[in-house]
């Protein structure tokens, strides 16, 4: 079984998430996705979510393509994390290029191209 993580805040739930998971469980038959509490999208990231984190989750948990939904408590887990949940393939969006080779010794990683129209910082300025 290939197991593949992925990581974010997944506030505002929108197509563009959907397309990233999607894209990511077509990588294996697994897929882990850690959702960002929100003590560390405030401690780390200074992020406000209008959701919490039980909310998103569940949001998260909904969606067909996720197998397993843990929490991302601090930046530096991801290691632990590829370790513990035997992962193969770690995938982010575009957007973090090159900021997570350091994990290829354990496992491949793969940076996704993100939906270029939809964003929660665009849906936020829309709002707005």
């Amino acid at each position: 079984m290939k197991r593949v993580i992925t990581y974010g805040t997944f506030d505002l739930l929108h197509y563009g998430h959907i397309n990233l998971l999607k894209r990511a469980k077509e990588l294996g038959d697994y897929l882990v996705v850690a959702v960002s509490t929100d003590e560390f999208n405030w401690n780390e990231k200074q992020k406000k979510c209008y959701f919490s984190y039980e909310e998103r989750k569940a949001m998260v948990e909904a969606i067909r393509y996720v197998d397993l939904v843990i929490p991302e408590t601090c930046w530096d887990q991801k290691r632990r994390d590829v370790v513990d949940y035997q992962i193969d393939t770690f995938v982010m969006g575009d957007d973090w290029q090159g900021k997570f080779d350091f994990l290829s010794d354990l496992c491949e990683v793969v940076y996704l191209p993100r939906t270029p129209e939809i964003s929660t910082t665009r849906i936020k300025q829309d709002l707005k």
